[in-house]
């Protein structure tokens, strides 16, 4: 059949609230024109981000009331760490309560001041974690990567000449780990290629460097690589992120992408030093190692939730989903970074205000615009996530402008869609409308966070 259907039927319903214009508009005011600012219940379709805001399964929801909550080695315990050994083959498996946890505890144990971390692209709490310590977050994406229209099949690659470069220049003493994002998601949801990691593990391993993977989206990878690597068509999901772990040295994940869960992550690794040392700090900072400031029904929603990522039919009608709107919104003109990525289609801010001053933040005028017009919550990937103060104490801007919209896992159906594109529609015709803003409060570190706007 033509049609791809969801592979799944809905138990249980949640209303939306539909506001007016009016009432829009004073919510957004009153957040200061930043949409982080403002109350889910007053967002009526709610794209912010598709960490830990998907829909659990019933196999998730059942698992759920095994949660053993023993403070030291639970059944629940057990069960996760074998979903996660299964999948990434490490030695060592520490949870965290989400993500950035891991990345954190990752960064206080090996980083010291003037490191250098080379990545396809750093996130924004991975670079902030790197940068408290006093490191460097380098992004060295390949050269497609900044080109929103190349119809390249893995743009989130590495430029490996690129870190070639970085390695002759900083040597391996400043050098601890380098990272891989998959998918990228500062780039647009790229996905990353076997044939790349296997290239950039190799000049790594020449010079005794350990590669760490961010595996937020580690399942739509494997399913990129399945469609997109002719050598990988035939083989399941799980056989290809098995190899993709099999070339990592760490991973640090938030179980809130493709461990299909509310909440949760992990911290992997092979080395016993690192892991001696990773232990006492979760000890500290997360809870005993086999919990990591998680509670067992957690750990068990986990345990089944990375499987169920790893599902082909669900990687394929998700990917459609996104297909989908990403088709709709070619027909109507709306630029965007193409191919369409895993979790996002991610609208290119840049593209649509050509006359906008990037430092007048294009991306947050089409992010309220999106809000205003129907009550639509994306979030802004530009130079106010990504932008940077050069040595003068001037701010630069971003590569790219971005808006991203990301796709909760199994919340919305085509309906919804239907409506956003509508929404993107309506903002793009009137787009001449959109103003810049400029920032009057922000925070030291991860401002978009927080930060207050007002329009200019």
């Amino acid at each position: 059949m033509r049609t791809i259907i969801e592979p799944f039927r809905i138990k249980m319903t949640e209303p939306l609230k539909v506001t007016t214009h009016a009432e829009r508009a004073a919510a957004l005011a009153a957040a200061h024109h930043n949409v982080f600012l403002i109350d889910a219940e007053d967002c009526c379709i709610d794209l912010l981000t598709d960490s830990g805001t998907g829909a659990m399964s019933t196999e998730q929801w059942a698992a759920m009331m095994l949660g053993d909550e023993s403070y030291a080695g639970s059944r629940s315990w057990k069960r996760f760490e074998a979903s996660v050994r299964d999948i990434t083959g490490m030695r060592h498996i520490l949870p965290t309560h989400q993500g950035r946890a891991a990345e954190g505890i990752l960064a206080e144990c090996v980083l010291r001041p003037g490191d250098i971390v080379p990545n396809n692209s750093h996130f924004d709490t991975t670079r902030a974690n790197i940068e408290y310590r006093g490191a460097v977050a380098l992004n060295l994406p390949c050269r497609e990567a900044y080109d929103t229209q190349a119809e390249a099949p893995f743009k989130g690659n590495m430029d490996v000449d690129a870190l070639r470069a970085c390695i002759a220049e900083h040597g391996r003493e400043r050098i601890p780990f380098a990272m891989m994002t998959v998918t990228n998601n500062t780039g647009g949801g790229q996905p990353v290629s076997m044939a790349n990691l296997r290239e950039v593990k190799a000049v790594l391993s020449e010079h005794g460097i350990p590669l760490v993977v961010d595996a937020c989206r580690f399942a739509e990878n494997a399913y990129f690589v399945h469609e997109r690597e002719a050598a990988y068509r035939g083989r399941s999901l799980l056989d290809i992120a098995q190899e993709m772990f099999s070339l990592a040295d760490g991973a640090t994940m938030s179980c809130k992408k493709d461990g299909l869960a509310n909440i949760g992550g992990f911290l992997v690794c092979r080395d016993d030093g690192w892991a001696e040392r990773f232990r006492n700090l979760l000890i500290l900072r997360e809870g005993f190692p086999t919990y990591g400031g998680l509670a067992g029904r957690d750990l068990e929603a986990i345990a089944v939730g990375l499987k169920e990522a790893l599902d082909y039919d669900y990687q394929v009608y998700r990917h459609a989903t996104v297909e989908y709107m990403a088709r709709q919104l070619d027909v109507l003109g709306v630029p965007m970074v193409r191919p369409a990525g895993g979790h996002a289609v991610f609208l290119d801010a840049r593209a649509m205000l050509p006359e906008m001053d990037p430092l007048h933040y294009p991306g947050i005028g089409v992010v309220n615009a999106l809000y205003l017009a129907g009550g639509v919550r994306a979030v802004e990937l530009g130079s106010v996530m990504f932008g940077h103060l050069d040595e003068h104490g001037v701010e630069q801007p971003s590569p790219l402008e971005l808006v991203r919209l990301a796709f909760p896992r199994r919340v919305y159906t085509q309906s919804h869609f239907d409506y956003l594109i509508e929404v993107i529609e309506q903002v793009s015709n009137e787009r001449d409308r959109i103003p810049g803003h400029r920032i009057i409060r922000q925070p030291k570190m991860l401002r978009h966070f927080t930060c207050h706007f007002e329009p200019i």
